[in-house]
């Protein structure tokens, strides 16, 4: 069950690295000044990244806890 935690871990690690990744994305969109449909056509790619890797993070706790629960 270790490697379940680990491989947890590091998907929940990967996911957060995404989670900021778009967050700096979204404040250089903001700083660049983008309006209008500029501007929703990078936060609409965004958000399907954005919620890919909300939803791999989630993926990884879901393991740890599991791992830590089984081991």
């Amino acid at each position: 069950m270790t490697a379940l935690v680990w491989i947890g871990a590091a998907l929940a690690v990967v996911g957060v690295a995404l989670l900021i990744w778009c967050i700096a994305v979204a404040v250089g969109a903001k700083r660049a000044g983008l309006q209008g449909p500029e501007m929703e056509a990078r936060l609409r790619r965004l958000v399907a990244v954005n919620l890919g890797a909300l939803a791999l993070s989630g993926i990884g706790l879901m393991m740890v806890v599991v791992g830590v629960l089984l081991g």
